[in-house]
């Protein structure tokens, strides 16, 4: 079953990058510094953060249907980040390399799947999962720290 991973789009995150430290503490964000390499996965790029590059640390939504699964958590997004957009079928290196755990979801939002995965397995279970018809979608998550990854669909 073919699939396409989905980065988050720059613009969401792009005001935080103006705004003073008060006003990333007002909205629960953070301004942060890479100082190591993996450890900063930028969700925008789908890429690490190189040491040096400034990122914002700030809650985001990420499953905001009306079900019990409805949930945010944080994400890093490097400043001035391209939107990743990888061929069908492709895991981005971030992802290849990392504990994964996956989360498949129906039309209603539902939890009807779950897996957790070394990352260089992702390809495979991404389409063993959607080889079921009751699975709409798939978030990935890094299953240690538990953040959100990137959104996985159908192609």
């Amino acid at each position: 079953m073919p699939f396409q991973i989905h980065a988050l789009p720059y613009t969401t995150f792009a005001p935080y990058f103006d705004m003073t430290q008060d006003a990333l503490e007002h909205h629960a964000a953070r301004r942060v510094t890479a100082d190591a390499k993996p450890g900063y996965p930028c969700r925008v790029s789908l890429q690490d953060a190189e040491p040096g590059d400034e990122l914002v640390l700030v809650n985001y939504e990420h499953q905001s249907g009306r079900s019990p699964y409805r949930a945010s958590h944080a994400v890093f997004v490097r400043k001035g980040a391209t939107q990743a957009r990888p061929d069908p079928g492709a895991v981005p290196q971030v992802l290849q390399l990392r504990l994964l755990s996956l989360r498949g979801f129906d039309h209603k939002d539902m939890m009807i799947a779950a897996d957790v995965i070394k990352g260089r397995d992702a390809a495979a279970q991404l389409k063993t999962m959607l080889s079921d018809p009751a699975v709409d979608y798939i978030h990935i998550h890094y299953a240690k720290p538990g953040c959100f990854a990137a959104r996985v669909t159908r192609v």
